[in-house]
């Protein structure tokens, strides 16, 4: 029950009882210091005073008739005398002042029998006597002197003392309450604007951040966690948006490519030969609409850092010579001569899988862009410390005002698009490139034809692989 209560209550209540527990707990133990200090201190002045008052008898003793006496002048000392006895060698009395007859002390004889030159405490029915008994010898003679003081005026300052802190603590440990309280609630007010600036954060105003008021203390840095957490998913929903405008923007050409053969194929009896060209070009949609979706992923989960990928080393050469033994017959079919260069071994660092994904959408894009009878050669070659294959086409060229676009999403553009692609390649190719520690660039390109350069962390120790 106390615990549930405990959690029940905001922080700024917590932090508040907190204090205050902390603050009763530290008031308490200071005051406890300082009444045993004052009390030390009081009762050393207090035996002090009685020895001073043992030496001070001693020196104003006088001798009158062949007698010791002490404060014959009444008027000068009267009630302001201390309390004093004095015994002889016999151990019979021969002086008390008008204060030890009016109060006589209980084992004070006892005492003096045993002078020992120490100050022993006896409690009365009133008080507590204080008594210091001395042996001493005065005008030659051998005596005993006792001075006594009461503790009554110490233990009324102990009690004074002692009710003061007694008061003061309530006191002090509200003050300090009611401070903790304000300092707690000027101190967690930037949360709570955080928390209400937070709640009005929805899917619709995700672009709108913590207020942070001093990004170096740690208020000011959880902020800055928030925020960046609000960042994140931001490129996050904006990625999902983009994912499914793709999608949908990408799927709907197909999809209606393959709903209109339907509907021409069911408009009117055919023969087996017309419905299987329908079905055939039915089927080569849904094959584009497969090839379509996988590269919306492919691209989807390289955006979003999801892909996990292989570091291994790759002969380039080995690797160019199975993507042009590949795609040699899409070349063919255009006429055009498609080779492997090699300027020098080179090996990269990378997913092989990935790498030749790449390279065969850009030795696929070259033989669409490049006319009848051109050239295309994959060039292999190293720089430094990094490997490089260059894929070499002799087509008519980008545009250079459409060459910043060329790597975009959906960019048709750059070339002549009679093939109908997805736009989606070159953008899927960059950025898998770079998730193998590389960087896919167009080198050149002009009326001579185009040059995009893939360039790959260099290996020392190529791994061989047999060509299919």
């Amino acid at each position: 029950m106390a615990l549930s209560w405990w959690r029940s209550h905001s922080v700024r209540l917590s932090l508040t009882l907190w204090n205050v527990a902390a603050m009763m707990i530290v008031l308490a133990v200071y005051a406890a210091g300082v009444f045993m200090f004052v009390s030390r201190n009081a009762s050393n002045n207090l035996d002090k005073e009685i020895r001073y008052d043992s030496q001070w008898a001693t020196a104003m003793a006088e001798t009158t008739n062949g007698r010791l006496t002490w404060f014959e002048d009444p008027v000068n000392f009267g009630e302001d005398t201390p309390w004093l006895s004095a015994w002889n060698d016999k151990g019979q009395v021969i002086y008390r002042s008008p204060k030890a007859d009016r109060n006589p002390i209980p084992g004070a004889d006892a005492l003096a029998a045993r002078a020992s030159d120490r100050i022993v405490s006896i409690p009365t029915e009133l008080t507590t006597f204080r008594v210091l008994t001395t042996p001493s010898v005065i005008f030659g003679r051998h005596v005993v002197v006792q001075v006594a003081r009461s503790e009554t005026e110490m233990r009324r300052e102990l009690r004074t003392l002692l009710l003061i802190l007694c008061l003061g603590l309530p006191f002090g440990v509200g003050a300090a309450g009611f401070l903790a309280y304000s300092l707690a609630r000027r101190a967690l007010a930037p949360i709570e604007h955080m928390s209400a600036r937070a709640q009005s954060i929805t899917v619709a105003n995700l672009h709108d951040r913590l207020p942070v008021g001093n990004p170096n203390n740690e208020i000011g840095r959880l902020a800055t966690v928030f925020n960046d957490t609000l960042g994140r998913l931001e490129a996050s929903f904006e990625q999902m948006r983009r994912f499914t405008a793709d999608v949908s923007h990408e799927l709907r050409t197909p999809l209606t490519a393959i709903r209109s053969v339907g509907e021409v194929g069911l408009r009117e009896p055919r023969d087996e030969r017309a419905y299987r060209g329908i079905i055939g070009s039915m089927l080569e949609d849904v094959d584009r609409l497969a090839m379509l979706v996988d590269r919306l992923l492919t691209w989807s989960r390289a955006e979003s850092g999801q892909a996990r990928l292989a570091h291994e080393s790759i002969d380039l050469q080995a690797l160019a010579t199975e993507v042009v033994d590949d795609l040699g017959v899409l070349a063919e079919e255009k006429q055009q001569s498609l080779v492997v260069e090699r300027d020098a071994a080179a090996a990269g660092t990378g997913d092989r899988l990935v790498l030749r994904q790449t390279l065969i959408n850009l030795v696929d894009n070259a033989i669409k862009y490049t006319p009848a009878g051109g050239r295309i050669r994959v060039r292999v070659a190293t720089a430094g410390s990094d490997a490089i294959i260059e894929v070499i086409d002799s087509g008519p060229g980008i545009p250079a005002e459409l060459q910043p676009r060329l790597f975009d999403r959906y960019n048709r553009t750059g070339r002549p698009s009679e093939s109908g692609g997805s736009g989606l390649g070159l953008s899927i190719s960059k950025s898998a490139i770079e998730m193998n520690g590389g960087k896919l660039t167009l080198a050149s390109s002009g009326p001579t034809g185009s040059v995009f350069r893939i360039t790959l962390p260099g290996s020392p120790t190529p791994r061989k692989r047999s060509v299919a």
